[in-house]
């Protein structure tokens, strides 16, 4: 139960800065590019490459901080973090083979998915 609380309130914190940071990005820069994804998801990966290796090298984080920060906070704030480690650990692992298979068909059937689902719901609406 402790590990469920800290994932929501995680998401909470996550959903929240997400929310901010995009805001903020569209005041800046304007509405012409997705400039507040782009960087919420490079920001993300970034902290999420940061906490791997802290959690790997140097720091015991218990399942509770670990599902605060990154199951709560960085997959609210942004699934693309973690998108972005299973590229880099199939890398590590020298499966450059499956890394490039797993980019094109995320992107790829994401984007696919995502106009499936608006043509079902204007199907649907019509």
């Amino acid at each position: 139960m402790k590990l469920l609380v800290s994932i929501a309130l995680g998401g909470a914190a996550g959903a929240l800065a997400r929310h901010f940071i995009s805001q903020q990005m569209m005041h800046w820069f304007g509405t012409g590019l997705p400039w507040g994804t782009f960087t919420v998801n490079v920001v993300g990966s970034f902290l999420l490459g940061v906490l791997a290796e802290t959690f790997a090298l140097a720091v015991h984080a218990g399942p509770s901080l670990r599902g605060f920060l990154v199951v709560g906070v960085l997959g609210s704030f942004t699934t693309f973090s973690t998108f972005s480690l299973d590229v880099a650990l199939l890398f590590q692992r020298g499966r450059i083979d499956l890394a490039a298979l797993y980019v094109a068909g995320s992107v790829i059937l994401a984007i696919a998915g995502l106009y499936a689902g608006i043509k079902l719901v204007r199907m649907v609406a019509a």
